[in-house]
């Protein structure tokens, strides 16, 4: 059970902010999906756009009443309420997962074993924590500060210091009948799980949110293959340098790449839909198309709008869709896709909301890089996905500038 409401003060909507293009309560979902032991994931949820988001993500939602919805709400009191929503559907899990989104970087290995503590019958609770040299101190009512947990007498080195465990409020794994009826997320026997201390972070802060940004570009590796249905592109910036030639009489003309051609060749081959979605009506797009055989949407005001209801038509699963783009006019569109993709020169911005920062530049092989990953998932998995024998049976590397 993923608690997340709409109503955050610090961070507005900050359970669906993005890391390394995946929403916070999308990052729990995966986390807990991954879980072995895990069998169905709930989000608790007063706002419609966290209870679209969690079903996009696989997720089911109880709709929380706005009585716990405020500031003062426990996580216990929006469990609690879950759990009777499920009783009257006639389920009632052995183990209940308390998950907090505001945590990031919950890792499925070390959900699982708290799971599995309760389950065997380890641990009536079993908590994330994270190890803690650290010195505590509080401020008494006059002003000064007293120390926790030491003798400020004695200061011993950290590595003959015992060390601590800090809570690092991520995850709960409870016995559900216990925790029905002490109705708290602790009782009984306690144990505790350690996780890495670059997971621990919370977010509750812009401050945290950025620095949550530079931990997953530094922990979490690259995605190579990309597993997914099929992709929709920006043109400009993306299939083009973003560069114009104006030619005396007015005449615009761009550049682009023969390798994002042969790319775009080979996912049409393997059966993968395309669509080209430029906020521009251009004669030179609709040529693009044509000579690439790619469908093209031109003059796309709101480019999420067209997404969704392209997705929509196509019977797709918006999670396994990519959308490529460069400039901020594309992230309206990267909320509606599971797999937001930013070429190597797109805005900040663009790149801070992507999933997958690609690492060619528009129109210097952006798209062929695409192309190149998603056949090799589909090289990974070729009997589902090929066949017809149609895939290369070596996938080239990602084309680079000389």
């Amino acid at each position: 059970m993923i608690p997340a409401r709409g109503g955050s003060k610090g961070v507005p909507l900050k359970n669906l902010r993005p890391i390394a293009g995946r929403s916070l309560v999308g990052r729990a979902i995966d986390a807990a999906l991954a879980a072995e032991s895990v069998t169905t994931v709930y989000v608790s949820t007063d706002h419609p756009g966290i209870a679209d988001e969690a079903r996009r993500c696989g997720a089911g939602v109880i709709e929380r009443p706005a009585a716990l919805s405020g500031d003062t709400a426990s996580s216990e009191s929006a469990l609690l309420h879950a759990l009777e929503i499920l009783e009257a559907r006639g389920e009632r899990p052995a183990v209940t997962v308390l998950m907090q989104c505001t945590s990031p970087f919950i890792r499925p290995e070390d959900l699982q074993a708290a799971v599995t503590a309760v389950e065997t019958k380890s641990a009536d609770v079993a908590f994330s924590t994270v190890e803690d040299h650290g010195f505590l101190w509080t401020r008494t009512p006059n002003g000064n500060v007293t120390a926790v947990g030491h003798q400020v007498a004695y200061r011993p080195r950290r590595q003959d210091r015992a060390p601590q465990m800090r809570e690092t409020g991520a995850f709960y794994a409870m016995n559900t009948e216990g925790f029905i009826e002490t109705r708290h997320r602790f009782f009984g026997t306690l144990t505790a799980i350690e996780v890495p201390a670059w997971t621990a972070p919370e977010i509750d802060t812009l401050d945290d949110l950025e620095h949550a940004i530079r931990i997953a570009e530094l922990h979490e590796a690259p995605v190579q293959a990309l597993d997914v249905d099929a992709l929709i592109m920006d043109f400009d910036g993306v299939h083009t340098d973003d560069s114009v030639t104006i030619t005396q009489d007015g005449t615009e003309s761009v550049k682009v790449s023969r390798s994002d051609g042969m790319g775009i060749k080979m996912l049409r081959q393997a059966g993968i839909p395309m669509v080209i979605v430029s906020t521009e009506t251009n004669p030179v797009v609709t040529a693009r198309g044509k000579k690439l055989k790619v469908e093209v949407m031109q003059g796309v005001e709101h480019k999420a709008e067209a997404v969704s209801t392209w997705i929509k038509e196509h019977g797709l699963d918006p999670a396994r869709v990519a959308f490529l783009g460069n400039d901020i006019n594309d992230l309206p569109a990267f909320a509606e896709v599971g797999w937001p993709l930013a070429v190597a020169d797109a805005q900040p911005l663009v790149t801070r909301a992507a999933r997958i920062s690609i690492s060619a530049p528009g129109g210097h092989g952006a798209v062929r890089e695409v192309c190149d990953r998603i056949l090799a998932a589909r090289n990974e998995n070729r009997e589902v996905n090929d066949p017809a024998g149609l895939l290369p049976r070596s996938i080239p590397q990602p084309a680079h500038i000389a």
